[in-house]
């Protein structure tokens, strides 16, 4: 097999990872619904309908209830994925997964899920819409994020290039050009290449427990607090320290402005 065809299968073998993790129920996350839930505490019922409309940093909500949210978001997942998941166990679930191995879809649809949420309070628009399928632009940010919390360092670059070219246009939706076709879609094959020679040589050979290096538990037991929080921290860093997360407005009285 030559480089370009294994890089091409590890591409492919990513990427129906992601698809089947994103098809089981209760991986995709309502962003009006989260947001609304996240913020009700410590917004006005105007902030809310802004940071809906918008984004939580055009309504100018400020930096310490934006990390509040987010380490709740954090804390609540983190206690989800270390008990007994329904994510994969249900019949559904299951018929949807096909032939990529249950822990893998069910690990990466926890992933998924918090990558959502943190998206969402630090302003990154809708990332699902009503199709079944994941569009072309949502699995590619999806992979450059889920790259950033296996720790695949030019991830981090893609996210960054993303985001920077949202905030620059003022847009509400993913740069589809540019993550499909554009400067940053060879970064994201790189990533979803490198997440699939990973799943590929380790998760088929050794099983599922060693599918990642940083996962030394049975992924089927729960996954543990060592593995989930680190990595959603990881990203959760990341994207607090985009532009795009800068609230519009500061407010006075935040002790971290």
């Amino acid at each position: 097999m030559t480089q370009s065809n294994e890089i091409e299968n590890s591409n492919s073998t990513f990427s129906q990872i992601l698809n089947a993790a994103a098809r089981l129920p209760g991986v995709r996350i309502e962003r009006e619904t989260y947001l609304r839930k996240a913020l009700r505490k410590h917004c006005t019922p105007a902030q809310i309908r802004m940071a809906i409309d918008e984004s939580p940093a055009a309504a100018g909500i400020p930096i310490a209830i934006i990390l509040e949210a987010a380490n709740t978001s954090i804390s609540y997942e983190t206690s989800k994925v270390t008990g007994v998941s329904a994510l994969a166990g249900l019949p559904g679930g299951i018929a949807m997964i096909g032939t990529v191995p249950a822990d893998m879809a069910q690990y990466v649809g926890h992933m998924l899920r918090i990558a959502q949420k943190l998206a969402y309070i630090y302003s990154w628009p809708d990332l699902f819409d009503e199709r079944e399928e994941v569009d072309e632009a949502t699995e590619s940010i999806l992979t450059l994020f889920v790259g950033v919390m296996l720790g695949v360092q030019i991830a981090q670059g893609g996210v960054t290039k993303a985001a920077a070219m949202m905030a620059a246009q003022v847009v509400k939706k993913l740069p589809q050009q540019a993550l499909t076709k554009g400067i940053i879609y060879p970064v994201v094959k790189k990533v979803a290449g490198i997440l699939g020679v990973q799943m590929t040589k380790k998760l088929f050979a050794s099983g599922v427990a060693k599918a990642i290096p940083l996962i030394g538990a049975v992924l089927s037991g729960g996954l543990t607090l060592s593995t989930f929080l680190p990595m959603a921290k990881k990203l959760q860093k990341h994207l607090a320290g985009l532009e795009l997360a800068k609230p519009s407005v500061a407010a006075k009285d935040d002790p971290a402005t």
